[in-house]
């Protein structure tokens, strides 16, 4: 009798991990970008502006 083939099992279990990880990525991003084309405003924010880019350095970063 042959012997399981756990190594296949496992890879084929790790890839469909990875499409529904993909697929939920990809539902995300499409929830977003239908948000934002619909022009939702960011709260405190007047429609037509951007939204504030927060800048940092490496004075602003506490050290390790």
């Amino acid at each position: 009798m042959a012997k399981p083939n756990y190594s296949f099992a496992k890879r084929q279990r790790d890839l469909a991990k990875e499409q529904k990880k993909e697929e939920k990525l990809q539902k995300k991003n499409a929830a977003l970008a239908e948000t934002a084309a619909e022009g939702e405003v960011v709260e405190g924010q007047e429609p037509g502006e951007e939204a504030p880019v927060s800048e940092t350095t490496a004075e602003d970063k506490p050290a390790n």
